[in-house]
């Protein structure tokens, strides 16, 4: 109860209770600061402002004293078809009821000397969100609307310090907000081990937790710049609303992350970044567990110990990003970022509701610096349409699981865009 309240303070007090917050790789956001989203979420080895925290906390002690507000519109676009269902429920299925989303940033740091730091990162994590008006389950028992909301927030309060003139290492504690809501999903329950949690339309539920955010951040040469990081797993309470829909009763903690990266200056004007990130998806068992672990009985059942999830694995990222300092007071960047989809073609039926399949997006971005030494960034993202194919009589079975509803199969279809702008000094 303490730690929930002190989260909740420190939200007001950022005025930041955000409306959403949602993602590209999986449901983990490309990038997190204006200036890393222009240049397709890159900054293990290249902090740019203070929310370098959310991707490497040993960067804040490198980007000096600095304060930086920023909001960004969100535009998803979700929809899925079902082919070859005996029970009629082929059609195409459009998921936007609710497509605009305005999602706000901070981060602050203070310089304690010249080489260490205290900051604070706060942003939206990642999420999902869908909503079908015409329900995509309703030939199978379904009513109302079809859909699920995740929104995370992370508010990271940092150290960061500088070990020599080249290396710098850092420490984050993440403590994490959350909130879902599901409805339309009632024939499920019938496969349920809480039957009565989870599936009737039973509202918001919200939980807090914490974790860690270590990184190493160095400069081995006058032109190259190499970077390190680990995010522990983020601990989550339980979403008791959902006990009957995730396993281990409402669990659904946030994966731990690793990734590396290098920076390099090119020439005096232009540098170029590369990350790779690791999401560990798959050691959660409510978004890695497959649809498949229905059929090992009372232990298989939704929110069960081994309940059935989403079947996502872990999730390789590959970040690329360019600027180059036009002139004194203009920065232009670009970027580009690909992915794996997280789930294959056997889990597409329950994946109607979190279709995360995109693979590759595209950045731009501009910062201006103004006459009073502040500055405002702006970027744009595109996320390319992709689709993951289900496969006939798998991913919705004619017989168990799930069991009764008429075979063919889920196509699951998502493209985004969003739009961006900040400012600091």
């Amino acid at each position: 109860m303490i730690k929930r309240k002190l989260l909740v303070s420190m939200l007001i007090a950022g005025g930041l209770v955000a409306p959403a917050a949602y993602a590209t790789n999986g449901y983990f956001s490309h990038g997190y600061g204006a200036k890393s989203e222009g240049m397709g979420g890159v900054g293990i080895a290249l902090p740019q402002d203070a929310l370098a925290a959310a991707t490497n906390p040993a960067g804040m002690v490198m980007v000096g004293d600095r304060i930086d507000f920023g909001l960004e519109w969100f535009r998803p676009s979700r929809s899925s078809s079902i082919i070859g269902n005996a029970f009629g429920a082929n059609a195409t299925y459009d998921g936007n009821d609710k497509q605009n989303f305005f999602i706000p940033n901070f981060g602050y740091n203070k310089m304690m000397g010249p080489d260490s730091s205290l900051g604070v990162s706060i942003y939206g994590n990642g999420g999902m969100n869908t909503d079908y008006a015409t329900n995509p389950y309703a030939r199978f028992g379904a009513t109302g609307n079809a859909g699920v909301n995740l929104e995370q927030l992370f508010i990271a309060p940092t150290w960061s310090k500088k070990l020599n003139a080249s290396n710098s290492i850092g420490v984050a504690l993440n403590l994490a907000y959350q909130r879902f809501s599901a409805k339309g999903i009632q024939p499920f329950a019938g496969f349920s081990s809480a039957a009565a949690n989870g599936f009737n339309n039973p509202g918001t539920d919200s939980d807090t937790g914490y974790g860690l955010h270590i990184g190493w951040m160095g400069q081995v040469s006058p032109t190259v710049t190499l970077g390190a990081t680990y995010q522990t797993k983020t601990k989550m309470g339980k979403l008791s609303k959902y006990s009957g829909l995730f396993a281990q009763q409402g669990s659904f903690d946030i994966p731990a992350t690793y990734g590396v990266g290098i920076s390099v200056k090119a020439t005096p004007a232009t540098t170029v970044a590369f990350d790779i990130q690791r999401i560990m998806y798959g050691d959660v068992a409510a978004i890695a567990d497959p649809i498949s672990n229905l059929g090992l009985g009372a232990t298989g059942a939704l929110g069960a110990s081994a309940g059935a999830g989403f079947g996502w694995g872990n999730l390789t990222v590959y970040k690329l990003g360019v600027s180059h300092q036009y002139d004194s007071n203009l920065t232009v960047r670009a970027g580009w970022t690909h992915n794996n989809v997280p789930y294959p073609s056997t889990e597409t039926l329950f994946n109607i509701l979190a279709p995360g399949v995109v693979k590759d997006n595209v950045t731009l971005g501009a910062t201006w610096k103004l006459a009073n030494k502040s500055e405002v960034t702006v970027f744009y993202m595109h996320a390319f349409s992709s689709t993951v194919n289900g496969i006939n009589n798998v991913s919705i079975s004619p017989g168990f699981p799930p069991a009764g509803m008429g075979g063919g199969l889920a196509n699951n279809t998502l493209s985004e865009d969003s739009l961006g702008i900040s400012y600091g000094w």
